[in-house]
């Protein structure tokens, strides 16, 4: 239900475009992951997926399963709720390791949260958490790299301006890209596969940013 959702309602919000790799693959049990830019990109990133047949189990901040319907929505739908900087954030990875072992897709924010920055210009992804590597050595599943460029025009910067960005949007209707990488098998040291898997998100941006002309992201 919330990939129909996603794919309904971010047309109203923008125009979305979705492009892959030649190589790109989206198999049963695969790791999607994604740059975050925005708290708009997870409806975007869904609604992409859903056009090429995806509908993914997405970890996402606990807090938003307090969020009166949506909370309820995400539950009943099995996504995954990740509790950062408490023992129980393993529980996520746990969680996560079974619905890749029964053959889900589940897509992770390897970043860990939003950048600070209060303009709507893109942003190179930042460093990765750990979480990413632990979940593949736990479940051995490959990585398909996701980039997406353009939510940053729906919603970004202070409290305001993403109540006036979601206001006006409809209005605007933004230009919006995502695109998907070929997926990547990352073994050996944690920290290099990391910085495999964050090099891989980061081109993927960047083939997204140029089909929207974002000339500044690309020289970031």
């Amino acid at each position: 239900m919330l990939s129909r959702i996603a794919d309904t309602v971010v047309p109203v919000f923008g125009r979305l475009a979705v492009t892959t790799d030649p190589h790109a693959e989206l198999a049963p049990g695969s790791l999607i992951v994604a740059n975050h830019t925005s708290l708009a990109d997870p409806a975007v990133v869904v609604a992409a997926l859903r056009r090429l047949g995806v509908e993914p189990v997405v970890m996402a901040a606990a807090g938003l399963w307090r969020v009166p319907l949506l909370g309820r929505a995400l539950a009943r739908e099995g996504h995954i709720p990740v509790v950062r900087g408490e023992r129980r954030a393993a529980a996520a990875l746990h969680a996560a390791a079974e619905a890749l072992e029964r053959g889900r897709l589940v897509l992770i924010y390897a970043e860990g949260g939003l950048p600070r920055r209060r303009d709507v210009a893109e942003r190179t992804p930042g460093p990765f958490r750990s979480g990413l590597a632990r979940l593949v050595e736990r479940s051995g599943a490959p990585v398909v790299p996701v980039g997406q460029a353009g939510a940053r025009r729906i919603t970004s910067g202070s409290v305001l301006k993403q109540i006036g960005g979601l206001g006006t949007a409809p209005l605007r209707r933004p230009r919006l890209h995502v695109h998907v990488g070929a997926p990547l098998a990352l073994t050996g040291d944690r920290a290099a596969g990391t910085e495999r898997a964050r090099v891989a998100v980061t081109t993927a941006w960047r083939t997204a940013a140029a089909h929207l002309g974002e000339q500044a992201a690309l020289a970031t």
